[in-house]
């Protein structure tokens, strides 16, 4: 039963990010095409594609606390996998895969908007000086 919830959150996170992943793919794009060169600007939009689905799927499957269900040692007596434990579980996959992703988006966009600043003052400088 334990493996699978595991089973069960692993594809839920995965579902999570590879959605996440494909609504910021063209904003994304978009971004690193305007501070990057336009090869460099691709490969950099997939990388981060692909850490969207990496950082979702590690903060929405907690391996470590499914001890609870298997290890009686750690934490007390093991609790049992009800249908309200089922919902509570999977409720929590999808707020921990999303909220993973939006401390990454957040560190993403800040780091592009300082990025812009700069190359906007560089285009400015040159279009000053000619």
């Amino acid at each position: 039963m334990v493996l699978t919830l595991l089973l069960v959150t692993f594809v839920l996170a995965l579902a999570v990010s590879v959605t996440v992943a494909r609504f910021f793919d063209k904003p994304v794009r978009s971004i690193m095409q305007r501070i990057l060169a336009d090869e460099v600007s691709i490969v950099w939009s997939k990388y981060l594609s692909f850490a969207v689905v990496v950082v979702g799927i590690s903060s929405g499957v907690r391996v470590w606390d499914f001890e609870k269900y298997l290890d009686p040692s750690k934490e007390g007596p093991i609790v049992m996998l009800t249908r309200e434990r089922w919902v509570f579980e999977i409720y929590r996959t999808i707020i921990g895969s999303l909220q993973g992703i939006a401390w990454l988006l957040l560190v993403f966009f800040v780091f592009a908007l300082l990025a812009f600043v700069v190359v906007r003052i560089f285009e400015l400088r040159s279009s000053q000086k000619s």
